[in-house]
């Protein structure tokens, strides 16, 4: 059966919730980490509603609802959500409220707030949706793991589901995850990512929410077509192999690809892949990148979702995304390849038709 992405929308540390806004320029970052853009909330939430909301949630049920609203989908017949990390920030202020408190007289918002499901839950509250709601953490392939239960409910009759991927970077969890020597630890320019040949990955935030269907409408974006994990390759051929076989399996080869969307994050040692890939596999498509934009996460691969849909519908991409040979002049087929410190693997197909 096909598979049809009819909504797509992204709150990101990019102008993503209008793609042309977002092709016009970049947006600089010159901190630790991306942060996402806040959209303007008094035009979302009444007051007493966002007070209760973190960051994260609040951004997810907008980029929800205006997936929706693309897809002329009033109430969708599932919601499945991927999250690496759930509710950071609500996590971190009953934490600290324990600790202030000697562990006494603590109010249970916070902690009812941090837990992993509260987007979905968020989400299906606002719509008053009854319907099927699960949020999935499987780490760097949490995204995949929600895709593929959308696809799933597909496949078992349903019309419409939303499928989204959402995660949030505080200070306080990056002063500690910096420890391990896992991210950048000074300050810089974003768009200045790939002149570092250092240790350390650039992170980052975003929520992007998506409308599946398996109806062809006309505002449909693109045709989801497979996707395909795997973990812990051994080798740089591993890698290329399963990437050959996934393309094989589809009976294409890499020239039949007009895009291939790599997500090299800055850290010199796993990025190596990338770019032997782009010497190798790819030297002949037209590459690009995008964790220069929104920096490094579980659910990366939710911008990078983001972006091929949007690029296959409205046949444009920025200059500032482009690694590797020019634009063809037709978008039909984007290729995402994606690893979390050489651990998750995963490959996405989306195609115009």
């Amino acid at each position: 059966m096909n598979i049809y992405i009819n909504g797509a929308k992204s709150v990101s540390p990019q102008n993503s919730l209008d793609y042309n806004l977002f092709c016009e320029n970049v947006i600089e970052h010159n901190g630790k980490f991306a942060t996402a853009i806040k959209p303007n909330y008094k035009q979302h939430f009444k007051p007493i509603e966002a007070r209760r909301m973190s960051k994260v949630v609040k951004n997810s049920v907008i980029a929800a609802k205006f997936a929706l609203e693309e897809a002329k989908v009033e109430m969708p017949d599932a919601i499945s959500v991927g999250t690496g990390l759930g509710i950071v920030s609500d996590t971190e202020k009953f934490l600290q409220k324990m600790i202030d408190n000697n562990e006494q007289f603590l109010t249970p918002t916070s902690f009812i707030q941090s837990t992993h499901n509260t987007v979905a839950g968020q989400i299906a509250l606002g719509l008053k949706c009854h319907n099927h709601n699960f949020t999935f953490v499987h780490r760097a392939f949490s995204f995949e793991s929600a895709l593929q239960d959308a696809v799933m409910q597909l496949r078992e009759g349903k019309s419409n589901i939303l499928v989204g991927a959402a995660d949030e970077m505080t200070d306080h969890y990056y002063d500690i995850i910096k420890k391990n020597g896992l991210l950048k630890t000074e300050p810089f320019l974003n768009t200045d990512l790939y002149k570092y040949k250092n240790k350390g990955a650039y992170c980052g935030e975003a929520q992007s929410f998506f409308a599946l269907s398996s109806e062809n409408k006309p505002e449909t974006y693109a045709k989801f077509i497979d996707n395909k994990t795997f973990y812990k390759p051994k080798s740089y051929d591993e890698i290329k192999t399963n990437i050959e076989d996934f393309l094989t399996h589809h009976n294409l080869q890499t020239s039949d690809i007009d895009m291939v969307i790599l997500g090299p994050s800055g850290d010199y040692d796993s990025d190596k892949v990338y770019y032997s890939l782009q010497n190798d596999l790819f030297m002949s498509n037209y590459v690009t990148y995008y964790k220069h934009l929104v920096g490094e996460f579980h659910t990366a691969t939710g911008f990078a979702f983001w972006l091929a849909t949007n690029a296959i519908k409205f046949n444009k991409t920025p200059d500032f995304i482009s690694l590797l040979n020019i634009k063809p002049k037709k978008i039909n087929k984007v290729l995402i390849y994606n690893h979390y410190f050489n651990i998750n693997h995963s490959i996405f197909l989306l195609s115009k038709d």
